[in-house]
C-alpha cells in the first residue's frame, strides 16, 4: 500500500510497476489526485484504491460525513463515485472495501456499478462470506476480489503449515462457490 506527494509516489510508481513488474498497487486516495496520478499513469496497470477499509478505525475518517458538489455524503463515499466518475478513465482502477462491512459494500456497488472491488476481512476479521457475496457482486455473479490473509498464513505452524494453508485457502474458495 502506497500513499505520498506527487513526486515521491512517482518513484514509487516506478518502482513498482518498472523495476518488480507489478500488475497492479493498492494506494492511498485521501492525499488526493496528485498522490494518485503517478499510478494512473500506467493505463496497463491496476490501481487499487483503499476506499472503505476493513479494520474499526477506518470509519473514523472514512464514515465523516462531507459536502460534495452531489450532495452530502460519507467520505468513503465521496472516494468510491471520485475514482469512478473521474480517476477511472483508463479503467484500471478498483477500490478496497472490506468484508466487516457489508452494508457499505452494498453502497460502494450502488455508487459504482461494475467497478471491481477488492474485498479484505474474511477469515481472521470475521467478516461474512455470504452477505459480502450478496452486497457485492455485480449482476453478472463477478466484480469481487475476496481476500483473506491471516487466516491462511496462520492457518499451522511448523510441519503442518503448507497443509493447513492449503485447507483454509480451499475451505475459503468452496465457501465462496457456494454463495456465487
Amino acid at each position: 500500500k502506497r500513499g505520498d506527494i506527487g513526486s515521491t509516489a512517482e518513484q514509487y510508481a516506478i518502482e513498482a510497476f518498472e523495476r518488480f513488474k507489478a500488475d497492479a498497487i493498492t494506494v492511498n486516495p485521501y492525499m488526493g489526485r496528485d498522490s494518485v496520478d503517478p499510478y494512473l499513469a500506467y493505463p496497463d496497470k491496476g490501481v487499487i484504491l483503499l476506499c472503505r477499509t476493513s479494520n474499526p478505525g477506518g470509519s473514523d475518517l472514512q464514515f465523516l460525513e462531507v459536502d460534495t458538489s452531489k450532495g452530502r455524503m460519507k467520505l468513503y463515499e465521496h472516494v468510491a463515485r471520485t475514482v469512478a466518475e473521474d480517476w477511472n478513465a483508463s479503467g484500471n482502477c478498483a477500490l478496497v472495501v472490506g468484508a466487516t462491512f457489508p452494508a457499505e459494500i452494498a453502497r460502494v456497488r450502488a455508487l459504482v456499478g461494475e467497478l471491481p472491488l477488492l474485498v479484505p476481512g474474511i477469515g481472521a476479521q470475521g467478516g461474512d462470506i455470504a452477505a459480502t457475496l450478496a452486497a457485492g457482486l455485480t449482476e453478472n455473479g463477478t466484480g469481487l476480489m475476496i481476500n483473506s490473509s491471516r487466516a491462511v498464513l496462520y492457518a499451522g505452524k511448523g510441519e503442518d503449515f503448507a497443509e493447513a494453508a492449503r485447507r483454509v485457502a480451499e475451505e475459503t474458495r468452496d465457501a465462496i462457490n457456494a454463495y456465487r
